[in-house]
């Protein structure tokens, strides 16, 4: 869901209809959507030590959990972003991720909640190159940079293949298997939202069907491994 901190104070109007769809929509919306997907992170993160990455951090705790959990950890965002702590084994990057020069095989845990899908849409967080294939090729130079024997905690929309730009993509039977594409699923869980707009466990093939609309749709939640190169 998007965060008020993120709204530039200058947006063009298709900027301004796009946010007011998200931040005054009808019923169902995406309310407690990080309470679901920090809940997957938090339960499906393993114990340090080595290093981490928490890619598109925002200001989300996330990286603060790996750190507690003995982790060496890389917040990256395209933002400059402050929190109200420190800690000794968390710091901050304002990178591109397609700027970065990761080594192969670095990282022993990637976070990578709710990020992907906006990564290449021209017109969010600053970025004013448009890349088609930017989600996929994130992914690519992630999975590069995870250690084969390391874990991604990715959270992502689904629903039927959308774009919303300048928004965010929701990810369903096409786009999503391009997009773990190299790599093993170790887990998934999807979540949709009920009549009651509450969120509830569902299976895969009827979250993949459902049509998404720009201020609601379906959660997908996984544990992903470097596939072998």
């Amino acid at each position: 869901m998007l965060h008020l901190y993120r709204i530039e104070e200058k947006i063009n109007p298709l900027m301004k209809k796009a946010y007011r769809a998200v931040f005054a929509p009808p019923l169902p919306d995406l309310r407690g959507d990080r309470d679901v997907e920090y809940s997957f992170v938090a339960a499906n993160m393993p114990d340090g030590p080595g290093r981490a990455i928490d890619f598109g951090s925002g200001p989300s705790w996330m990286g603060l959990l790996a750190a507690r959990k003995g982790f060496t950890v890389t917040s990256l965002d395209l933002g400059e972003m402050s929190w109200f702590y420190s800690h000794p084994r968390l710091n901050f990057l304002c990178e591109d991720i397609f700027k970065s020069n990761f080594p192969a095989e670095h990282f022993d845990l990637i976070i990578n909640c709710s990020a992907i899908e906006h990564v290449g849409l021209r017109g969010r967080y600053g970025v004013t190159e448009e890349r088609p294939d930017g989600d996929i090729e994130a992914m690519g130079i992630l999975r590069i940079a995870l250690k084969r024997s390391g874990t991604m905690l990715l959270t992502i929309p689904v629903g039927r293949d959308s774009v919303f730009s300048p928004l965010h993509r929701v990810y369903g039977l096409s786009r999503l298997l391009r997009l773990l594409d190299g790599y093993n699923v170790l887990r998934k869980e999807f979540w949709v939202k009920d009549d009651q707009n509450k969120w509830i466990g569902a299976d895969e093939s009827v979250v993949l069907d459902k049509q998404p609309v720009i201020h609601c749709y379906g959660l997908g939640l996984f544990v992903l491994r470097p596939a072998a190169r």
